[in-house]
């Protein structure tokens, strides 16, 4: 103990960087914890859609929707989504939705957006696409 409190006397700009760090990734799984829109495995992924009509719906290019995508997604490409036009998903409202994008990331954005647009059980797949493929889950082409 006495090492650390030497330690952070002698260098307070790596010691204050290291606190804010640690206080971002506090505040940033706080964030995710509280957050009404949740992550999920694949495996949970499959067990919504089976278990409780839940729709997949993909947020990435067309070009990359049509080379391969989870069997039954529906297609929401970026100019949809910026303009809240969610007309082809208003028949599952009430349906758990997963949004689905590459590799986890981009996602988040279309679910903030549908949870804004009224749809209340909105989720993300943890890893996107490629973890998708890396368990080695089904896919089809259009």
């Amino acid at each position: 103990m006495d090492q650390l409190i030497t330690f952070a006397m002698s260098q307070p700009l790596l010691s204050t960087a290291w606190l804010v760090i640690v206080l971002l990734i506090i505040a940033i799984t706080i964030r995710i914890q509280m957050s009404p829109i949740k992550q999920l495995s694949t495996q949970q992924m499959t067990f919504l859609v089976n278990r409780e009509s839940g729709v997949v719906v993909d947020s990435r290019s067309e070009k990359d929707f049509k080379a391969g995508h989870i069997i039954d997604a529906l297609h929401l490409d970026n100019e949809k989504v910026s303009k809240n036009d969610f007309a082809t998903l208003e028949n599952h409202k009430d349906n758990p939705i997963i949004v689905v994008c590459s590799a986890g990331l981009s996602a988040g954005k279309v679910a903030n957006q549908l949870a804004k647009a009224g749809f209340t059980r909105v989720n993300l797949l943890k890893g996107g696409m490629n973890a998708w493929l890396s368990a080695g889950l089904p896919v089809t082409k259009s």
